[in-house]
């Protein structure tokens, strides 16, 4: 891989996101990392730089056409042309579907689909130019369905059915599109899920974890390094795939 390559990762100011912009960063790439809170990035910035890579903070939101565009014009002007990208930008609001109001409904299809789609648009040209390019998405195990989660799960489930297009649509360019569909990651969301539910998080974690065939949770550098693989050139004939990162088998 040559150095000059740039990697995006959205919702990358912390957890998943930040472990895949790290990973990234110590693969060669520069690394443009994108949340809504341009000061809320700085960190991760600090970190890869500290550790000599290059890196840029934009502060995005991703649902936004023209903040968008904007952003990765920035980022192909200072980092250079966009050659990944990774769509891990999310939300959650959860509830059961009779408690479900239609702002949860519109704002979780909106950050997960239309920032994708809205992301994917903007740097998909840079990509079918140069003849290579790398598009990886963030779906879930909960789009195979989870209780609580109506909106999460057909966010999830449509990020995967998106991706597969990309791949029928853009693999003539050189460019390959997979997802990654994390099963339980310590997170801050996670964390959030536990408090939501009103269990500890220790507590909630061991519940899980019962579930799981390796006998613990998942942590962002398990994503980042599934990230690292399909965004590698060895990674050039496999494309709409769904790689569930979950400890065990998944559907």
């Amino acid at each position: 891989m040559t150095t000059s390559r740039t990697a995006i990762v959205t919702g990358a100011a912390r957890g998943i996101g930040a472990g895949v912009a790290r990973r990234l960063a110590a693969d060669g790439f520069a690394v443009a990392v994108l949340d809504l809170d341009e000061q809320a990035c700085q960190q991760v910035v600090a970190d890869i730089e500290a550790d000599g890579g290059r890196a840029l903070a934009v502060g995005v939101d991703v649902t936004d056409e023209v903040a968008v565009g904007d952003a990765v014009e920035r980022i192909a002007a200072e980092l250079g042309d966009p050659a990944v990208l990774v769509n891990n930008a999310g939300i959650i609001r959860d509830n059961l579907l009779f408690k479900m109001t239609l702002a949860d409904w519109d704002s979780v299809m909106s950050v997960h689909l239309r920032g994708a789609f809205l992301m994917t648009k903007a740097v998909q040209g840079y990509m079918t130019r140069s003849g290579w390019g790398r598009i990886v998405n963030l779906s879930s195990t909960s789009a195979l369905g989870n209780r609580g989660q109506a909106n999460y799960s057909a966010a999830k489930a449509g990020v995967q059915g998106f991706t597969k297009t990309l791949a029928i649509e853009l693999g003539k360019f050189g460019v390959t599109a997979n997802v990654i569909a994390p099963g339980f990651i310590e997170t801050e969301m996670t964390m959030a899920t536990a408090e939501r539910m009103g269990v500890p998080f220790e507590d909630f974690k061991a519940f899980v974890v019962k579930e799981i065939p390796v006998g613990r949770g998942g942590l962002p550098a398990d994503i980042a390094h599934a990230v690292s693989f399909f965004a590698s050139d060895g990674a050039g004939f496999v494309s709409g795939q769904v790689l569930y990162v979950a400890g065990g088998p998944k559907a």
